[in-house]
């Protein structure tokens, strides 16, 4: 599994790495290297956004079939199955998107821990006998023992030596991406890409929420065997993205804490270009479907 995320954390380093020798400021790199990940993933972006459109319209077939048969499990579960194949959908297609997610959290995750590994490439050998220097200069409490790499970075960039291939410039708009901010509590700056990041994800899922609601259209009453009832089982599809909704920006926030800030850059940028594009192929697809409709 790690060789597996190392690849990607290693293929998004280069990319990184050829931005960042272009305008030489590693927040601005993050930023750039952000929007071109999304140009990237934008095809899976409108299929995801398309399924979720797809689920909203089966949604009260869905409930009346989880209502009428929720004594007979198995009959449910066939007819739910039907419904998928009758529409050209399939119960799991929800979990690439969510895989895709999981693989950038940590390998954007190793990228930022790791930047001389993953970003530029530099030796092993190299780098351990450059932060044995270091600590024999400084004492061993200067080496961070969970982001060493971060801690030689920030003592290059400490000593100005921008010619040393171990240099990265993390200054970006008066901050520091090199800090972690569990380990400079002290330094309030620290915490206003976090904080950011957090406001970004309420909008974000606020945002999610109010075009789930309205795509969905939602009926209190559903119709079954020509009798009107209140559906009586749960949507279990719209409580597991719900949660998945809530779960990857608090697993976000929580990780972002205990790593450098360069990574919390990412999510926020990310974020603000999610509710972008959440608004463009919402408007843009929904006008296709009112087309098709019509």
């Amino acid at each position: 599994m790690s060789a597996f995320i190392g690849f990607f954390s290693d293929s998004f380093g280069y990319v990184l790495n050829y931005i960042y020798n272009l305008v030489q400021n590693y927040g601005l790199s993050i930023i750039l290297f952000s929007i071109l990940l999304k140009i990237i993933l934008l095809p899976l972006s409108v299929k995801q956004h398309k399924t979720m459109m797809k689920t909203s319209k089966i949604q009260t077939e869905m409930k009346a079939i989880q209502t009428k048969y929720k004594k007979e499990p198995e009959k449910m579960n066939k007819e739910v199955m039907e419904l998928y194949k009758r529409n050209n959908m399939s119960p799991f297609s929800g979990c690439s998107s969510v895989i895709v997610q999981m693989i950038l959290l940590f390998a954007i995750f190793f990228l930022v821990r790791n930047p001389l590994t993953h970003m530029k490439k530099i030796d092993p050998v190299v780098l351990e006998n450059y932060t044995t220097e270091i600590t024999q200069e400084i004492g061993e409490e200067g080496i961070s023992t969970q982001y060493s790499e971060i801690s030689v970075v920030k003592y290059v960039q400490g000593k100005d030596l921008k010619d040393s291939e171990f240099y990265i410039n993390m200054e970006f708009l008066g901050l520091d991406l090199s800090n972690v901010p569990q380990e400079n509590f002290h330094n309030w700056t620290v915490y206003i890409i976090p904080v950011l990041y957090v406001l970004s994800s309420t909008i974000s899922i606020r945002l999610i929420n109010s075009m789930n609601a309205k795509n969905n259209k939602k009926e209190d009453i559903i119709e079954v065997n020509g009798e009107k009832k209140e559906p009586e089982e749960p949507d279990m599809a719209a409580q597991m993205s719900k949660t998945m909704t809530w779960m990857m920006p608090i697993m976000s926030v929580s990780i972002s804490i205990i790593a450098p800030l360069g990574l919390a850059l990412y999510w926020l940028i990310n974020n603000v270009l999610m509710v972008i594009e959440k608004l463009i192929l919402n408007k843009v697809l929904s006008s296709k479907e009112e087309e098709k409709n019509a």
